[in-house]
């Protein structure tokens, strides 16, 4: 089995390439029982749920490893490029996986995070405003 590194969007020969093996199978497992249980508790008997595959990419996260050695992360912390000194990504990129509902108000969150050190950064850099 693959480990969840070796997930990555990748060029090959002039075509974009998906490696991509599922993480988070048992929590996600265990999400759909109890909302089932609480579902059918709230009156309705009939759930009709479906996992999907990569083919179905809504909400993709964690494209993009963080941590602190260049070598095996591509950002920081703060969500900073280690090899572009202005580039801060503030999506979902920077997430470690998929909480398997709309990710929208944990990017805003975390972009909310780093904008104080978009704001502290260096004035007169090319794409700061």
């Amino acid at each position: 089995m693959a480990a969840i590194t070796d997930n990555r969007v990748r060029v090959e020969g002039g075509r974009t390439v998906v490696d991509w093996t599922p993480n988070n199978v048992a929590p996600h497992r265990e999400l759909v029982a109890r909302m089932r249980r609480l579902v059918r508790k709230a009156g309705y008997p009939l759930l009709f749920t479906q996992r999907m595959g990569i083919e179905t990419n809504s909400h993709m996260c964690g494209t993009a490893v963080a941590g602190p050695d260049p070598a095996t992360s591509v950002l920081d912390a703060s969500c900073r490029s280690h090899d572009v000194e202005n580039l801060w990504l503030a999506d979902s990129s920077f997430f470690p996986s998929s909480a398997a509902v709309n990710p929208a108000l944990t990017i805003a969150a975390n972009a909310l995070r780093i904008a104080t050190s978009v704001a502290g950064a260096p004035q007169g850099l090319p794409g700061l405003l």
